[in-house]
């Protein structure tokens, strides 16, 4: 169902492909798209508040163009870093399911795969986590946390909490903390 905001718009409503250059060396890795911010735009963090969050961390490290992404067509262009997310459609009630993460999970693999200069990845939110180590050989993820950084697949990946209102709101996740993972997945060569 559409928001009243959203009334005139024509909603993607597919499946939501990774964003970012091919040739990026860092991996961002979210749970799935929002109802009305990926699933409506067609890109991942786009046109809600989580991505506002993200892409005006990413502005300022100097990853992304522009600090918000509005729609797929608004020219937000990513440098070096991609976005994709385990589950690729939005989740009934915003709430993906293991069941959606394992039935998916072979889009996550693909693109993984597609990406040659890859070296780390930030993982938001233990959902995310528990979706991204297996599929680069960790069958036991050691317990998520807000910047816990593991090697696994030959890359660096870092736990950062999720950019979701609720943790952005409340402070528990702020833009410093947020960055500061984002430095240290960017720094490693």
């Amino acid at each position: 169902m559409k928001r009243a905001a959203f009334q005139d718009w024509d909603y993607w409503g597919r499946p939501v492909p990774g964003f970012g250059p091919m040739d990026a060396s860092l991996l961002i890795v979210g749970l799935a798209p929002a109802a009305h911010g990926g699933n409506r735009t067609g890109r991942m963090f786009t046109g809600d508040p989580s991505g506002d969050f993200l892409y005006r961390a990413l502005y300022e490290l100097g990853l992304a163009s522009q600090p918000h992404a509005w729609s797929r067509d608004d020219g937000m262009e990513l440098r070096g870093v991609r976005m994709a997310s385990p589950v690729r459609c939005a989740p009934p009630e915003n709430k993906p399911t293991a069941e959606e993460r394992d039935r998916c999970s072979h889009f996550l693999r693909e693109e993984i795969s597609l990406l040659p200069r890859l070296r780390s990845v930030v993982v938001l939110g233990g959902f995310g986590w528990k979706a991204f180590l297996p599929l680069v050989g960790v069958e036991r993820p050691p317990k998520f946390g807000h910047g816990v950084e593991v090697e696994a697949g030959g890359l660096r990946v870092f736990g950062c909490y999720h950019v979701s209102p609720h943790n952005t709101y409340t402070g528990r996740l702020t833009q410093e903390m947020l960055q500061d993972v984002l430095r240290r997945a960017i720094a490693v060569e």
